[in-house]
């Protein structure tokens, strides 16, 4: 699977702090933009979440003086896996793998890429029963990113950071710091 080339799985401490909510992703007032119900079945929700910057201990600044030469599409792009410690509360992968079908149906039907813009301000939340994954654009420009690595990276998190890792959830965190994708419970 394209996955393991570049994923590296640690279950330790996360880089930022431990899971975030969505009303922790901001610094200060976020706005849900737009809220739309996606997959074949029109059951997991997806928010567009805006805010005006991220909580300080979400600020990565990797990459940020190469951005602007770099083309925006970060499909395929590596990341690091990180699991939240302690064991306890993370959520079903089985409910993780609806959000994961669903962006496959979106990526044969829509499209297979979609656009976070703004930087560091744009979020995208998707939910369904006890899972939330977030897409968390960092970099300050617009970033491309393919739903089927969105899909791939849920269904790679879910079922590798669980209690049987001592954890609750993860995220993998680009290479070049610019983006994300957390996996938690609601």
């Amino acid at each position: 699977m394209l996955l393991s080339a570049f994923l590296s799985l640690t279950c330790i401490s996360a880089v930022l702090g431990g899971p975030l909510a969505a009303e922790s992703l901001c610094k200060g007032p976020q706005e849900v933009v737009s809220t739309e119900f996606i997959g074949a079945n029109k059951n997991v929700k997806l928010e567009h979440i805006s805010c005006n910057t991220l909580a300080s201990s979400q600020a990565i600044k990797h990459g940020t003086s190469l951005q602007t030469r770099q083309v925006p599409s970060v499909c395929g792009a590596p990341c690091a896996t990180t699991c939240f410690t302690p064991s306890g509360g993370g959520p079903d992968p089985n409910d993780c793998h609806i959000i994961a079908d669903a962006l496959r149906f979106d990526s044969q039907n829509i499209g297979p890429i979609f656009q976070v813009s703004n930087g560091t301000s744009d979020v995208l939340s998707l939910s369904f029963s006890s899972c939330t994954s977030f897409f968390l654009n960092q970099a300050t420009t617009p970033l491309n990113y393919c739903r089927t690595d969105f899909a791939s990276l849920i269904d790679f998190i879910a079922p590798n950071c669980q209690a049987t890792q001592n954890a609750h959830g993860g995220l993998c965190v680009a290479n070049d710091g610019r983006w994300f994708v957390q996996v938690q419970h609601v």
